[in-house]
């Protein structure tokens, strides 16, 4: 039986929704392990990039809402993205540097081709449960080496709002990753 590339990720994901109770339970009191000040201002840019750290990108709740695929395989899945805040919605689309630890998902001849970039290394499956966006997805088509436990920033473009894996809400980000940063530790 051949499993999906994806299969990893897709379960990883529903993984964290499952722990923070976000498929049928009430999420609404899952509080935020680093709660950080409400973004106010854009992040500087550096040579064309935003500068974006996890402080701004966890900056504000997100309680993924409650959905089930499998009890209406034809419902729409709400995204939630009214919890966005619109600073944050605001660089959608833009180049960014984002620094954080890899948890590889895809590997293909020796290199990392996507990854899980992570606020900190205590996140999920041997620490605390992550919140929707205290995680990137990076996908790199070139790949990059495997590189975990270290602090690493990786430079692309930006792409916030809900994404789905068969019916599940699976995160808030993802950059398409153009290349990879100096090691930061």
């Amino acid at each position: 039986m051949r499993f999906p590339s994806r299969l990893p990720w897709f379960l990883f994901g529903v993984g964290c929704l499952l722990a923070q109770g976000a498929l049928g339970a009430d999420a609404s009191n899952t509080p935020a392990p680093y709660p950080a000040p409400p973004v106010k201002d854009q992040p500087p840019v550096e040579n064309g990039y935003l500068k974006l750290s996890f402080e701004q990108l966890a900056s504000y709740p997100f309680n993924p809402p409650p959905f089930d695929p499998a009890a209406d395989p034809n419902a729409k899945p709400p995204t939630g993205e009214e919890q966005i805040p619109p600073i944050v919605k605001s660089w959608n689309g833009k180049k960014a540097v984002i620094t954080g630890y890899m948890v590889p998902v895809k590997m293909e001849k020796g290199l990392v081709t996507e990854f899980l970039l992570m606020r900190n290394t205590m996140a999920c499956c041997f620490g605390t449960v992550p919140n929707m966006n205290e995680w990137v997805v990076v996908r790199m088509k070139k790949g990059v080496p495997p590189l975990m436990d270290v602090p690493v920033a990786f430079f692309g473009q930006l792409k916030v709002g809900a994404m789905f894996e068969n019916g599940y809400m699976t995160g808030l980000y993802e950059l398409d990753g153009e290349k990879m940063g100096e090691v930061q530790g």
